[in-house]
């Protein structure tokens, strides 16, 4: 349902004091006042609808697909003023507020975002790709609300995995002391929204909330809100009680003395556990406590299935998080054969191989086991590989403690992720020179997900850490080998980068048994004389196509792979500035990173005050929109053509230039 869907992801939602939400309140805005009505049967079939249309609208995006069945109701929700939202993937928010026509066109190039995003509409009132945020959001709206004297509400959404962040509790406790009106709804459906399965099925997050949330009597002397919360105990039957409700509560830490709840003791009131599949009852709890005079956070607790309503996402939430395209009648995904596998995929056999000869070799990872390829790791190695939850800040001051111990920790973190964890890499990490390994996937460009997972910086945040060594793969072989690398590497920090997608073919090591490589050293894949190219990561690929184009033109190129961002291969950098007119440095990372590192080098040494002609090229300076790969790489400027094209440029041939582009 409706309701579900959009409360399996952090929310905030704003709407008018004189109107209803649409989270459960009737719509009462202009020409929509006389066509929805607060009434219960069609509530419930309007979410059926809801629910039909989305899933419609996902089919050749390869997220879902089924017949548009006619919604004459749906039709007329188009623009509801009051509707506002912050959500990891809102598609029936999205759906509600005038965007149902372009659901085709999500997470494609020039469509609609497969997140909330402020430019795109007057109804997402914060963007969101990241866990964790909605009651900060919610809160600095509430408190922006009472600043200026407005009367609306704030309704904060968030998954009991969110919950598992230090985020989610500094802005609970910051709304308990602040007092400001705001709700807050804990949607609690056993599963961090996030692929979190193991090779066995799915798992529930680690340290979940939810098995420990249970309904108990406030200590807040707030007496309208213990009406209503009384009211809400009699429309709950015990079954729901002991669905939510789990054994060890004391343990866990959840109930006080006073037994009050964490989320009182924090300051929030507290009702709960309340079906969320039944619509009545959520319409009856929410007007209630909207319409309740009082002042201060209140946190309602709602219970869902996640994947309800469709028995193949019921069975198996892990696998429908994200899907391809698949058959509704059977839920079989059609999913491509690539030649090859993903290089999350070769990073996890490159590090099972090494903590197979390496017993001290252990893995971490923020609720992201299928993300990162590590579920491959814990199944095979149980008791080595930990899932901290989504709590980047602790994966890595944790992993520092295993390094204290002598163990060799491998924290596997998205690039983007690990941007929520930079104080900790710097202060517990880098500054203690502890032999912590970053594998950071999601590198550089990243498709359908767009700017809030693009792994752009972190070339650029790392390289400038004293004791860090930063290291990024051409290829799968080149991983296999960095992966070993970083297990050597025992006296100090060490990161590699390595992209989403799929591994170009490269022949890998025997065994999956990779070779340390020597630190600080590149390699020659051609030799030129004239321009060197010299990249660094996966877009060595594209430099090896440029010179192929560049070789068309009578240009004999050289073309190198850095491998090390530092530290840098200076006697390699020296070769190629002494031997050719032009070096192109190219990178899929931002200004700050590779490029200006060696940019640093050549002005030291004296090699810019000559006749050197180097010239950078990065992501460009503004963030690049969701879409698909080959048109973001066309976007930032570093395809095959681009490079040769800029080398045709330096050399003021721009007549070849543009027939190369074209």
């Amino acid at each position: 349902m409706a309701t579900t869907m959009a409360m399996a992801s952090p929310a905030v939602i704003q709407s008018n004091a004189n109107q209803l939400s649409s989270m459960g309140f009737s719509f009462s805005s202009g020409s929509l006042r006389h066509q929805i009505k607060p009434i219960k049967l069609e509530s419930m079939k309007l979410g059926r609808r809801v629910g039909q249309a989305y899933a419609s609208a996902l089919s050749d995006q390869g997220e879902y697909y089924s017949e548009k069945p006619p919604t004459p109701l749906l039709d007329t929700i188009n623009y509801p003023i009051h509707m506002k939202n912050l959500s990891i993937r809102a598609y029936p928010h999205k759906i509600l507020t005038g965007r149902r026509h372009k659901m085709p066109t999500l997470r494609q190039t020039n469509g609609l975002s497969g997140f909330t995003k402020r430019s795109e509409s007057e109804y997402d009132c914060f963007g969101a790709g990241h866990s964790s945020t909605s009651i900060s959001a919610g809160l600095g709206m509430a408190v922006g609300r009472d600043l200026k004297g407005k009367n609306n509400h704030v309704i904060s959404v968030i998954g009991d995995g969110a919950m598992t962040a230090g985020q989610a509790f500094e802005a609970m406790n910051n709304a308990g002391y602040l007092d400001s009106n705001m709700i807050v709804i804990l949607n609690d459906n056993k599963q961090v929204s996030l692929p979190t399965a193991n090779l066995d099925g799915p798992i529930p997050p680690v340290g979940a909330l939810s098995s420990a949330l249970s309904k108990l009597q406030s200590s807040k002397p707030l007496r309208e809100l213990r009406e209503v919360a009384k009211g809400v105990t009699k429309q709950l039957g015990a079954p729901m009680h002991e669905l939510a409700a789990k054994v060890d509560v004391y343990a866990r830490g959840m109930i006080s003395g006073s037994r009050s709840t964490l989320f009182e003791e924090l300051g929030l009131y507290y009702i709960g556990p309340v079906d969320g599949h039944n619509i009545d009852d959520l319409l009856t709890i929410l007007r209630d406590v909207k319409a309740t005079h009082t002042t201060g956070p209140v946190l309602i607790h709602v219970v869902t299935e996640k994947g309800r309503g469709y028995p193949y996402a019921e069975r198996a939430a892990d696998k429908y998080h994200g899907v391809a395209k698949f058959d509704p009648a059977t839920g079989k995904q059609f999913k491509g054969k690539a030649p090859t596998q993903t290089y999350t995929t070769y990073f996890a056999e490159a590090l099972i191989s090494e903590a197979e000869a390496d017993k001290n070799i252990v893995a971490i990872h923020a609720a992201m086991g299928g993300g990162t390829g590590l579920n491959m790791f814990s199944k095979r190695f149980p008791t080595r590989c930990f899932d901290v939850g989504i709590a980047e800040q602790h994966a890595v001051t944790f992993a520092a403690g295993l390094a204290c111990e002598g163990l060799k920790p491998f924290c596997a973190i998205y690039s983007s992720f690990l941007q929520r964890a930079y104080d900790q890499v710097i202060h517990d990490v880098d500054l203690q020179k502890l032999p912590v390994r970053f594998a950071m996937d999601r590198a550089g460009l990243v498709g359908a997900d767009g700017p809030t997972h693009c792994g752009a910086f972190d070339v650029t945040y790392l390289a400038c850490l004293p004791n860090m060594v930063v290291m990024a793969p051409s290829n799968e072989s080149e991983l296999f080998h960095m992966v070993a690398t970083a297990v050597a590497i025992d006296d100090r920090p060490s990161c590699f980068r390595f992209p989403r997608g799929n591994g170009v073919g490269a022949q890998l090591p025997p065994g999956n048994k990779g070779v340390p490589l020597e630190i600080g050293k590149g390699r020659i894949l051609v030799e030129g004389d004239r321009v060197a190219l010299l990249g660094y990561g996966t877009v060595v690929q594209n430099c090896l196509a440029a010179s192929a184009l560049l070789e068309e033109q009578d240009l004999s190129v050289t073309v190198a792979d850095a491998r090390f961002c530092k530290p840098l291969d200076r006697d390699l950098i020296r070769s190629l500035a002494r031997e050719h007119e032009v070096l192109i440095t190219v990178e899929e990372g931002t200004i700050g990173g590779f490029g200006s590192h060696v940019a640093h080098f050549l002005t030291l040494d004296g090699f810019l005050d000559g006749k050197l002609k180097w010239r950078p090229m990065v992501l460009p300076d503004h963030y690049i929109e969701h879409g698909a790969p080959n048109d973001q790489m066309v976007e930032a400027g570093l395809t095959a053509s681009h490079i040769a094209a800029s080398v045709l440029n330096v050399l003021g041939r721009t007549r070849e230039a543009l027939q190369v582009m074209s």
